[in-house]
């Protein structure tokens, strides 16, 4: 069983092999940033997280909500987004189904602190920037590459590796940033993307202009399921074998992999018993628990190659997901992985 979780690695997460990728599409961006001024500054609310000089103009949440930060239901169009033609247009040329998203204003002289997104949500997701306002020195740091990107430019990056942006002019910055867990027009446009690692990169692709359409209205496909019930026993072992994976050399290590293989065993049991049925979820979240307090200890130390460590990040991407609470609060906003 154990070797059955680890080959789980890297199975479930959408993980680049670069920090970067420059996908072949540009914007109008000085009519995105007209549509967008149209929407005046009331449309603008405080990040989330309460960092300091970032902001957020939601597009696509819950329900269509302004006000509604949970990830763990069908998203939808806010009122902002259909009040954007171009926009709507704009991220219909991704090719991808589309998860939360958001307008992102760094103010000048502000940052987003380093970091590497590990919670449940941002597991499957890419995440596709598009520079709508910015200046040429404002930088993104991803790993050890850095890249500035440019206004109506198209991006992706490794979420997953340490990352941070730093707006070091005196304008603010707002950018376009749109979670996706992919399709197949975005992997195509991937497939020809521009590979940005930390010395080179590939060789330019001509971008594909996405001009203005007037009086066309997009279909724009959108999430309708993201959160289990219960997690099955398969993805269960893909989140575990790839925190396994990712993990550098400990001398615990072995005994943290006999408790993870355990627990796959007797996941695998109740899940034949209940499924995500409501009769098995207190024994299955018991059993999490239990899991919990066993690797505390022997986990202590153990790193991830994104310098996280193991014991919080497995927390963080699955604890709070593996049964679904009755509570919202796990689903919020606040989990790790909204501010870039």
């Amino acid at each position: 069983m154990a070797r059955g979780v680890r080959a789980g690695r890297r199975r479930n997460r959408v993980k680049l092999q670069v920090p970067f990728i420059q996908l072949p599409l540009a914007f109008d961006a000085g009519r995105l940033e007209a549509e967008i001024a149209a929407l005046g500054e009331d449309a603008w609310r405080p990040h989330p997280q309460g960092f300091a000089g970032n902001s957020m103009l939601p597009l696509v949440a819950a329900h269509g909500s302004l006000t509604d930060e949970s990830f763990a239901e069908p998203m939808q169009a806010t009122p902002h987004l259909l009040a954007c033609p171009y926009l709507q247009q704009v991220m219909a040329s991704f090719g991808a189904v589309l998860g939360r998203s958001r307008l992102m204003r760094l103010s000048g002289m502000a940052e987003v602190t380093r970091h590497a997104d590990h919670g449940y949500y941002w597991v499957e997701r890419v995440r596709i920037h598009v520079p709508i306002v910015t200046q040429p020195t404002v930088r993104f740091d991803c790993g050890d590459a850095s890249v500035h990107m440019g206004a109506g430019e198209c991006w992706v990056f490794d979420t997953w590796r340490q990352h941070n942006v730093i707006n070091d002019a005196v304008a603010a910055r707002i950018h376009l940033v749109a979670d996706s867990v992919g399709g197949p027009g975005l992997w195509e446009l991937m497939s020809r993307g521009r590979r940005v690692e930390a010395m080179q990169a590939s060789a330019p692709v001509a971008p594909v202009p996405v001009p203005f359409r007037e009086g066309e209205t997009p279909r724009l496909v959108f999430e309708s399921s993201n959160v289990p019930i219960v997690m099955s026993p398969w993805e269960l072992n893909a989140h575990l074998g790839f925190l396994l994976g990712e993990a550098l050399p400990h001398p615990q290590a072995a005994v943290v992999q006999q408790h993870v293989a355990r627990l796959a065993r007797r996941w695998r049991a109740l899940w034949a018993e209940h499924g995500d049925a409501p009769s098995g979820h207190a024994q299955f979240r018991a059993l999490f628990q239990q899991f919990v307090a066993d690797v505390r200890a022997p986990s202590q130390g153990m790193a991830l190659r994104n310098e996280l460590g193991w014991y919080d990040a497995m927390r963080q991407m699955i604890e709070a997901f593996c049964v679904r609470s009755d509570s919202t609060a796990p689903y919020d906003a606040r989990a790790v992985g909204d501010n870039a």
